[in-house]
């Protein structure tokens, strides 16, 4: 049932001229995105822009507790009739044919479907929308990736490993993001979000100088992705400290406002349409690892995979400069704060041999080899080490219990 007619953006956007194949640039964005302290209150009013009249509703049983009542109350109040669909937690096909079922089996008719909460609940979101032939709306309770705006989910197998990218033709038509829901979310959340972010300009970078880079619509990089891409880290190096003490004081500041939108919209459109690179695939292959995926985040893993990027392309000074912003927000500087230790090389192979399988790892404009990353992990670490030993991690200890080896 989870394999439907899939979205293939290399037959959409490819052109043929001659004989010869060129890539032209392909720029993708939610419909409309809308951040503010108390937006989900008016969610309602918002979805008039779908328009939507009787909406599927995808929120976890945890968020229904807290944003259920101020949700329902906001569709009541704009006459849109709604049902409630729970979220297991894992953005599995196992899940997604489920939440479909249970969509249809209702005879509801649904013309829009909401899903709130974290990135993979979005993902999910976006899955069971196109299954359903539906637009769906993006409202995140947290600001920890930059899942809500893009056109693609990832997906996982229940036990939590990566196992394929699914693209869908569109963008999710809205995106509402309560920062005040984000304020007083746990800042571990945030956190992880400006480590998923940040890589964003670097993997671009790697794209567009790689002439045969793509981005993840298999196109080339526009302009457009490249400076939002770069306003992105420009964005967390300026505001991401400040960001942070506004979430442990439960505040919305223009700090963490500017922070939120770096982590979702900037970062969104930034990965979509500028591309992946090292980083990401680092990332994705550490899932592999059962104590990983289970205890760490994905902008977590995916900071460690800047930093091993970086390395791999012999950019040092830029590899140090990421370190100390980890160092300084509490994001992993080093393989250590994932609980690896390099010296288990049987698990970090396992790790780099899962990033190699990313189709994306081939943006870096040289072959990469299980070895050759492996190598640049065990440098980066190094790295890592040195810059922690200089400045501390004191952060980092402040948000993850027990210490890391």
């Amino acid at each position: 049932m989870h394999q439907p007619q899939t979205f293939q953006p290399e037959v959409v956007y490819q052109q043929s001229s001659g004989g010869q194949h060129t890539l032209p640039q392909v720029l993708a964005a939610p419909s409309r995105y809308i951040q503010g302290a108390g937006v989900l209150d008016h969610l309602g009013t918002y979805l008039g822009l779908v328009p939507a009249r009787r909406v599927a509703l995808l929120i976890t049983a945890g968020g229904e507790r807290r944003e259920g009542v101020r949700i329902k109350r906001s569709l009541e109040a704009a006459g849109i009739d709604s049902r409630v669909v729970i979220f297991g937690g894992e953005c599995s096909y196992a899940e997604i044919d489920k939440a479909v079922v249970e969509i249809k089996i209702q005879q509801f008719s649904a013309d829009c479907l909401v899903a709130v909460g974290g990135g993979k609940c979005l993902d999910a979101g976006k899955s069971i929308a196109y299954r359903l032939g539906i637009p769906m709306v993006s409202c995140p309770s947290l600001a920890s990736n930059d899942a809500p705006c893009s056109g693609l989910s990832v997906i996982y197998t229940p036990a939590g490993v990566t196992e394929l990218l699914e693209f869908f033709p569109q963008n999710p038509v809205l995106v509402v993001v309560d920062t005040q829901v984000v304020a007083e979310a746990p800042v571990r959340y945030l956190v992880s979000g400006m480590g998923d972010a940040l890589a964003t300009w670097y993997e671009a970078r790697t794209c567009i100088e790689n002439p045969a880079g793509r981005s993840m619509l298999a196109a080339r990089p526009t302009l457009a992705a490249a400076a939002l891409g770069e306003l992105c880290a420009k964005t967390l190096y300026a505001d991401g400290v400040a960001a942070v003490a506004a979430v442990r004081a439960q505040q919305v500041t223009v700090a963490l406002e500017h922070v939120v939108e770096a982590n979702t919209l900037l970062s969104g459109i930034g990965f979509e349409s500028g591309g992946l690179a090292g980083a990401h695939a680092v990332a994705q292959g550490l899932t592999v690892l059962p104590q990983l995926h289970a205890t760490y985040l994905h902008g977590e893993m995916v900071a460690i995979g800047l930093l091993t990027q970086l390395v791999l392309e012999s950019k040092l000074d830029e590899a140090a400069r990421v370190a100390e912003f980890c160092a300084a927000v509490g994001l992993p500087a080093h393989y250590g704060h994932l609980s690896l230790k390099v010296s288990d090389t049987e698990d970090l192979m396992a790790a780099m041999v899962g990033a190699t399988a990313m189709a994306f790892l081939q943006n870096e404009p040289f072959p990469v080899t299980p070895a050759s990353l492996f190598a640049a992990a065990v440098a980066a670490d190094s790295l890592g080490r040195g810059v922690v030993g200089r400045v501390g991690d004191e952060a980092y200890q402040r948000l993850h219990q027990p210490v890391a080896r």
